[in-house]
């Protein structure tokens, strides 16, 4: 067997390795075939077509959302078994919890008005019904997402239950299965509430908008155009995995997914230009996790966010575009402080800029025409409704990405399968916002969490990332940012934090869940494509994005302008907009070169301690202002302080020579 031969059943052995961490989130599916196999593709096309009709307002909210549970409850006892021992068949136990799952839905909308008036007083065939409901919704998440989402719904039910056997401040008056099942069951606050509301519109829209795009070849595209308009040089490869993690993270909004399709294509690059195993890896993973942030999809939680604040998904936008700018800079930083180490310049393939701009360009039509259509008035739905349609349509411009009858099949069906894990961690959330709103949870936590921060809001911004960091640990990001939005963004909005910054916070903080370990799962993915340790790769993804992550403390610790980062949507002073975001680029910079220890060359220890103390007066300095000018005597800036230190420290490295590359 020659070598080329070897190295490309190697990397074809890698690429499937990877595909086992994005089933990983996805969950262990059935590879069905023959009739059975077009039975659920069917199935899954017909609830695709059912949303994108819901998507006019033609079906009323009480009915779109217990439908949209039904079928995706139904499609994931088909498509995920009970274990990975019973995979590639269906059995007739999940035929009979997809019978259920239709049986209690059907029993709710029969009843009509009378239904959910009685949810305060429901009768013994609502309870039984509901119990049954409440127990296929954690089968569903189990077989989705794993154990441990409805593990964590058991817990906020028993302490529904125990309430009032608790201690203070845990207390309550405790609810009885009648109580608790009404709530949950028969209200649109329970399961049926915001979560599964985001997840029967947007949701589930952007995954058909995502689908139609990637089976018309847009993420091919986005790869190409990243290749050649940065490729041909060593030194920009590092360069080439920003930009297309950027362009194919937009409408992806899932970071395995992104790792995994980036890596694939990029990690032969990454080799030839010197980065090692790990840290190709960690660049990867990182650039993956910016897909979460990146507009115009950005993750399912952004979409939970609008809901949660009763804002447009616009605003929602218009928030995440400095902070995904700074999160790109940063990774950008890294690279270009790192690629000074690689030696040589040899030329990597490139192809032509203005050829793939001809033959794909039309794939960025349908991105912009997203906002474009809510800037003209549209509510987002219908916004990503026509730019699905325009996608579509787009496609037959290029005959190789035309969206013919079977390609167009499979889009649709992989619009609502690729939807599956989500919608179901959606639903059993609801079990844990609606114990939430009826205990009363979140405030109690706040007035704890609080306390234990003596009232400081700088500890309790700390206290909840690192709550937000601990739950990622354990639950994907939606799940994660879902949790803590109900029970510490209250603690930051009660310390005078705006609404809307509070909760980009936790949702900034959610996203470390994708690359922490047990579910790191896109450094994982990378690892398992350019041949790394998993957990060294795990390190650089967090040595990659690092600088990044502290930026957030602006959003809610800035006191001239708390929140002034994300405020765009209105009311903002530009001038005081661009002042923070330069100072909050130029900390990320200079923390970024003490985290790769070197400027122009490297650095020494005290110029690293030093370029240390200068980020952080630049990220948090007006709120040392007081002890800075007590201590010097005079009235003083501390990001004035830290600005100059840049500035000195940016001259030193300037003078000295740049270091050979050997």
């Amino acid at each position: 067997m020659s070598e080329a031969s070897k190295a490309a059943e190697e990397a074809d052995a890698r690429i499937d390795r990877a595909a086992l961490y994005l089933e990983a989130e996805e969950g262990v599916a059935n590879r069905l075939r023959g009739a059975v196999a077009i039975a659920v593709l069917g199935l899954a096309v017909a609830t695709t077509l059912f949303h994108l009709y819901a998507a006019y307002g033609i079906v009323p909210t009480q009915t779109l959302r217990p439908v949209h549970v039904a079928l995706i409850l139904v499609l994931a006892f088909l498509v995920y078994p009970m274990a990975a021992r019973f995979r590639d068949r269906i059995r007739w136990w999940d035929l009979a919890l997809a019978a259920s799952a239709v049986g209690v839905v059907a029993y709710m909308l029969a009843g009509g008005d009378d239904f959910t008036d009685r949810n305060t007083l429901p009768n013994r065939t609502d309870i039984a019904v509901g119990v049954v409901f409440i127990l296929l919704v954690l089968e569903g998440a189990r077989r989705t997402t794993g154990w441990i989402m409805p593990a964590i719904c058991v817990v906020f039910i028993a302490y529904a239950f125990v309430g009032a056997l608790l201690p203070p401040p845990w207390t309550h008056r405790g609810y009885g299965i009648d109580r608790l099942v009404g709530h949950l069951y028969m209200t649109l606050e329970g399961i049926f509430g915001s979560a599964v509301d985001v997840s029967s519109s947007l949701i589930i829209l952007f995954s058909i908008f995502g689908a139609v795009l990637h089976h018309s070849g847009a993420g091919k595209f986005f790869i190409d155009f990243s290749f050649a308009a940065l490729g041909g040089k060593r030194a920009s490869a590092g360069r080439t995995v920003v930009l297309a993690s950027f362009l194919l993270g937009g409408p992806s909004g899932s970071g395995v997914a992104t790792t995994v399709t980036i890596g694939s294509v990029a990690a032969p690059m990454l080799a030839k230009a010197g980065f090692s195993a790990n840290a190709a890896g960690g660049l990867l993973a990182a650039g993956g996790l910016g897909a979460i942030l990146s507009p115009p999809v950005l993750g399912a939680a952004a979409f939970l966010i609008a809901e949660f604040l009763k804002i447009s998904y616009l605003d929602v936008i218009r928030m995440a575009v400095i902070p995904t700018c700074l999160y790109y800079f940063a990774l950008l930083m890294m690279v270009e402080l790192e690629r000074r180490e690689v030696p040589g310049a040899v030329e990597l393939p490139r192809q032509s800029l203005w050829r793939l701009t001809l033959g794909g360009g039309f794939h960025f039509a349908s991105l912009i025409a997203i906002v474009v259509f809510m800037l003209i008035g549209f509510t987002p739905v219908l916004a990503v409704f026509w730019a699905t349609v325009l996608a579509a349509a787009a496609s037959f411009l290029n005959p190789a990405a035309a969206l013919m009858p079977r390609k167009l099949g499979a889009a649709l069906a992989d619009g609502t399968l690729k939807v599956l894990n989500v919608a179901a961690t959606c639903a059993a959330a609801g079990i844990i916002v609606g114990v939430v709103t009826l205990t009363g949870l979140g405030l109690k936590f706040s007035a704890i969490a609080i306390a234990y921060a003596g009232g400081s809001l700088a500890l309790t911004a700390l206290y909840t990332a690192l709550i937000v960091w601990v739950v990622g640990l354990a639950v994907p990001v939606t799940a994660s940012y879902i949790i803590c939005a109900v029970i510490a963004a209250p603690a930051l909005i009660q310390l005078g934090v705006p609404d809307f910054a509070a909760h980009m916070f936790i949702f900034y903080y959610a996203l470390l869940s994708e690359v922490s370990p047990p579910t790191a799962l896109s450094p994982f993915a990378a690892a398992a494509i350019t041949g790394g340790n998993p957990y060294l790769t795990t390190l650089q993804a967090w040595k990659y994005t690092l600088s990044a992550f502290l930026a957030p403390f602006v959003f809610v610790l800035d006191p001239h302008g708390i929140g002034l980062l994300l405020k765009l949507p209105r009311g903002a002073d530009w001038g005081d907009v661009a002042l923070i975001v330069a100072a909050t680029a130029i900390a990320i910079a200079v923390l970024t070169a003490a985290l790769q220890g070197r400027w122009r060359a490297p650095v020494t220890a005290p110029e690293r301690a030093l370029l240390v103390l200068s980020g952080v007066l630049l990220l948090f300095g007006p709120g040392v202002d007081g002890v800075l000018a007590q201590a010097a005597g005079a009235s003083i800036g501390a990001r004035e302080v830290g600005f100059g230190l840049a500035l000195v420290l940016a001259a030193i490295g300037w003078r000295r020579p740049v270091a050979t590359i050997v």
